[in-house]
C-alpha cells in the first residue's frame, strides 16, 4: 500500500547477471535448502530449533523515503536488533516494476541470510528472487507479494478479502444514503496488493447493498505525492458529481485529502481508504476526512523479520500449519500458500485518532 515512484533491466539480463553473482560465492552458505510455497525440496521444520544469532537480514521496500515504508522497515530494524542479527536497508527511489532487481542481485552477492521484499511487480523480481533462493537465502515478501513460486512466505497486513470489503464499506458510508459516483486513487498499476484489494472491492460493489454506488475510474498516482495530488485534482475535474475518493495507499489518501481540504470540494467530496494516523490527523480534525483504516506498519516489518529468522533457523519451512513465535506479537500460524496474516485493520476517526502515533 502502499508506495512509490528508471533504468529498466530486462528480466533476461537480470537472470544472467544474478547467475553470475551466484557463481561468485552466493552458494557457499550452509543454511538449509529453501522451500516455502516454491518447488524446492526442504528439510523438515524443527519447531524446537533455536533462533540463530548474527543472521544477515536485508529489507527491500517498494521505495526508500516513503513514510509508510519507513515505518514498516523501522519495525523490521527493531526485530533484527532483538534477534541479535545484522540489519540492512536498501531500495530504489521509485516504485517502477524492475527497480528492485539490481538490489536483489547485490544482496545475493553479499550472501544475506534473509531478504525481506515488498514487490513492486509480482513477476519482474521473480528471476532474481529464485536465484537468491538457489543461493540458500530465505525470501520473505511483505506488504506486496511476489509470485508464490519465488518466495518462501508472505507477510500480509490483513486478508485481501477483508481489506477490499472494508474499502467498499467505507465508500458506502461516506457516499451517504443517496450513493453516487466514487473513484479509486491507487498506487502503481502493477502493485500486487493494491490490485487485489481493488478487485475485491469491485466484487463487493456488484452486491445489492452497493447498488447506489458507481465506480467511475481507477486512477494511479504511482505512490508519488505530487502525482497523486494531480490525479485527485484530475478526478474532480473529470467527474464533477464525484462523491468519494477511495485511496488504498497512504500516499494517495494524504495527497487527496490535502487537495480537497483547501478546495471548494471540502464538505462535498469525501476521502477514505488506507492511511497513516500521523499523516491524516489534521485532515480528520478539519473534517476533510471522517474515517479511514490501516494496520500498524511497524508490526508488518517486525513480523517479517521474525518469520525470516525462524525460517533461516529451521523452525519453519513455509508450509501451511507451521507455527512460530514473533517476539512481542506472539505466536503465528502459516496459512495456505505460505501466507502469514498480521491481523485485521483498525478504523480511525476523530474520536480515536489521537490514541495512535505512527
Amino acid at each position: 500500500m502502499l508506495r512509490s515512484p528508471r533504468t529498466l533491466l530486462s528480466v533476461t539480463s537480470a537472470a544472467l547477471l544474478v547467475a553470475g553473482l551466484t557463481a561468485c560465492g552466493g552458494t557457499t552458505k550452509d543454511s538449509n535448502t529453501n522451500s516455502g510455497s516454491g518447488t524446492q525440496a526442504s528439510a523438515a521444520a524443527d519447531p524446537n530449533a533455536a533462533l540463530k544469532e548474527g543472521l544477515k537480514i536485508a529489507f527491500l521496500p517498494k521505495q526508500l523515503n516513503n513514510p509508510y515504508s519507513d515505518v514498516e522497515t523501522g519495525g523490521g530494524k527493531v526485530a533484527v536488533g532483538e534477534l541479535k542479527g545484522e540489519y540492512k536497508l536498501v531500495g530504489p527511489n521509485d516504485a517502477s516494476a524492475s527497480s528492485q532487481v539490481s538490489y536483489i542481485n547485490t544482496l545475493i552477492q553479499q550472501q544475506q541470510d534473509v531478504i525481506v521484499v515488498a514487490a513492486n511487480d509480482p513477476n519482474a523480481v521473480c528471476p532474481s528472487l529464485n536465484q537468491a533462493r538457489a543461493a540458500k537465502i530465505k525470501v520473505i515478501t511483505f506488504d506486496s507479494d511476489a509470485s508464490k513460486d519465488c518466495r518462501d512466505a508472505f507477510i500480509n497486513q490483513a486478508t485481501t478479502q477483508g481489506i477490499g470489503e472494508s474499502l467498499a464499506k467505507m465508500a458506502l458510508e461516506q457516499a451517504g444514503s443517496d450513493g453516487g459516483e466514487i473513484a479509486v486513487l491507487s498506487a502503481t498499476p502493477n502493485a500486487t496488493n493494491q490490485n487485489s484489494w481493488i478487485e475485491v472491492m469491485k466484487k463487493e460493489l456488484e452486491k445489492p447493498d452497493y447498488a447506489k454506488l458507481k465506480l467511475v475510474k481507477v486512477a494511479y498516482g504511482n505512490d508519488d505525492d505530487q502525482k497523486s495530488f494531480q490525479e485527485a485534482q484530475g478526478l474532480l475535474q473529470s467527474y464533477p458529481n464525484l462523491k468519494v475518493i477511495v485511496a488504498p495507499t497512504t500516499v494517495g489518501i494524504a495527497a487527496a485529502a490535502r487537495y480537497i481540504s483547501s478546495s471548494s470540494y471540502k464538505g462535498k467530496v469525501a476521502v477514505t481508504g488506507l492511511g497513516l494516523p500521523n499523516q491524516m490527523r489534521e485532515y480528520v480534525k478539519d473534517n476533510t476526512v471522517t474515517k479511514f483504516a490501516l494496520w500498524n506498519p511497524a508490526d508488518i516489518g517486525y513480523l517479517a523479520a521474525y518469520a525470516g529468522a525462524a525460517m533461516a533457523s529451521g523452525q519453519i519451512t513455509g508450509a501451511e500449519g507451521e507455527k512460530f513465535k514473533a517476539g512481542k506479537l506472539g505466536e503465528y500460524t502459516i496459512g495456505a500458500n505460505g501466507e502469514i496474516v498480521l491481523g485485521p485493520p483498525t478504523e480511525f476517526t476523530k474520536e480515536n485518532i489521537d490514541q495512535f502515533n505512527f
